[in-house]
Order: structure tokens, then sequence, then C-alpha cells
């Protein structure tokens, strides 16, 4: 149902852009506040307990998704010869760390949940200082990259809100509880209006623009998973968390990368085109994978799992 909804609102926008017009982009920070604030909302104390009981796994996938992502999205780029400012977008997504619907796939795939959440947490508490910084060494040569107005821009619009949510699920319980059950809508709502605004505002530039970039797009999530997958074969993971590896590495906080696009770029509007692009089709192809990974219960894993735990 996301998934349609989501699509829905990208063609709505892309074909019909008028329709679209009166969403101020001057929003989407805020509307990015309350999706994170939403993901505060789901954190407990337990989740970050899992990043010291547990470290490996957790800082083997977010220095995966730090290291991998914006690998594939520059190399990518560079060797379809995409424009500037479309190589600025694809790059930004792949600087981003990950986001709530990696969580939720992984929990449609049967994965390990508690080490996908701890790896969106911990990218998310890093983005302020990676983000910014692989940006600037991947893009320092193609376009303007103020540092110190990305940090600014991550640590308000995304750490912030998160704090705050998770403080509020901490100490405000009972009211939050009732809360978090209309979070998620609110949360899709928000990334719709994004999408729409985005897309809207460059529907012609798209629409003309070659296929090169959906294949880009497409390509990077892909061979995201395809490394989330082999990294942890590598290290011998069980089936749950495989899955939640190959989800957390393929899937990016896009909406993140298409309001920073906005805000950091306004000089090149087309570099928040790739982020659109990527929130729309990183929900057809989770979609997806949940369905193919659901379906695989390796019989040892949990064997497996209680042993690489020790």
């Amino acid at each position: 149902m996301v998934m349609l909804t989501v699509l829905a609102v990208a063609l709505l926008a892309l074909f019909a852009p008028k329709t679209c017009l009166w969403i101020d982009p001057a929003w989407i920070n805020y509307l990015l506040g309350v999706v994170m604030f939403g993901m505060g909302l789901s954190l407990k104390l337990s989740d970050f307990a899992l990043i010291v009981k547990r470290p490996k796994d957790v800082l083997i996938g977010c220095s995966a998704q730090f290291i991998v992502m914006p690998a594939l999205a520059y190399a990518l780029g560079k060797a379809f010869h995409l424009e500037p400012a479309l190589l600025a977008g694809v790059a930004l997504v792949g600087a981003c760390p990950g986001g709530t619907a990696s969580n939720v796939i992984t929990f449609l795939s049967r994965g390990d949940l508690a080490l996908s959440v701890a790896i969106t947490s911990l990218s998310t508490a890093l983005a302020p200082i990676a983000t910014p910084a692989i940006t600037y060494l991947l893009l320092r040569e193609t376009v303007a990259v103020d540092y110190f107005v990305m940090f600014k821009i991550i640590a308000v619009v995304v750490v912030l809100p998160v704090v705050l949510g998770f403080v509020a699920n901490r100490y405000f319980a009972t009211i939050t509880a009732k809360i978090s059950k209309v979070t998620p809508a609110i949360s899709v709502a928000a990334i719709c209006i994004i999408i729409a605004a985005v897309v809207s505002r460059n529907a012609e530039a798209v629409r003309t623009s070659s296929a090169v970039v959906f294949v880009v797009v497409i390509l990077h999530n892909l061979f995201g998973y395809f490394f989330g997958f082999s990294i942890a074969r590598i290290f011998k993971m069980p089936a749950e968390k495989i899955k939640a590896l190959t989800i957390e590495i393929g899937m990016q906080n896009s909406g993140l990368a298409s309001g920073l696009a906005t805000s950091v770029f306004e000089n090149a509007p087309l570099a928040a085109a790739p982020g659109a692009i990527f929130s729309v089709w990183h929900n057809i192809s989770g979609a997806i994978l949940a369905e193919i990974f659901k379906r695989w219960n390796a019989p040892s894993s949990t064997a497996l799992a209680t042993k690489n735990d020790d």
C-alpha cells in the first residue's frame, strides 16, 4: 500500500506538476523533522544497547553503508557521465544514512530487526559528520559544498528530532504509545509531500532528461543490496542478519538527500531529483526483496545467531 501511494504521488507530480506546485520547498526540512521525530518515538534504550552488545555487526553495517553506497554512487555517476547537478544528487543519496524504510522492510523480510534499528540509529547519529565529509570529498571538484551548512541542517533536521522523539518515548511512554499508532501514516504522508515538492519542480527536466539517471538510481540501489548481501556472507552471518545488512546497505534516507539537495545546491535544483527517484524506487525494490527474503529461513540460522553472539 505504501509503495503504491508513493508511486502514485510521484507520477502525479511528474505528469501533472501544477497539482503539486502549491507545496513550498521550504517545508521540506520541517517535514523531514516530522519523519525523524517519528523514528525517535520508535526507539528504545535497548536499541542503543545492541551497539554495545553486538558492536561487530553494527559497525560492519555502518562502515559498509558509509563506504559502499557513496563509492557506488560516485562510480556510477561518473561511468554514465551524469551532468554535475545529477552527479551531486546521486552522490548525496549515497552519503546519507539509513532511514526508517529499511527497518520496515527488514521486519517484513523476517530479518534481524534489532540489528537493522541499531545500524540505522548509529548511522543517523554519525550523519552530521559523515554525510557532509563524504559529500565534500566526492564533489569538491564538481560543485561547491558547504560542509558547515550541511552539518547544521542534518543536526537540526535529523538528529535533534530523533533525540526529542527518543526522550519523549522514554519519559512519556503512555502518551507516545498512542501517538505511535499514527506516526507511520504521518511519516508516509510527509515523504509523499517531499517527493511531490521535488518532482513537480523538476518535472520537465526529469521528463526530458535521458533514462540514464533512472538507470543509475536503480543500479545504485541494486548493487547496494548485492554488496550488503556479499559482505554479510563474507562475515558468515546467519540468514536473519544477512537480510538486515542487505537491506540496510541498499536502502538510504533518500528523503534527507532531497531535502539537503534543495537547501545546499540551490543553484542546481535538479540535484534533488535523484533522491526523489530513489525514494520511489527503493520502496518498490524493497517490497519485492521482502517477498523473496521472507520465504528464506535457513534452518541453522537461529543456531548460528546464538553462536555469533557468544
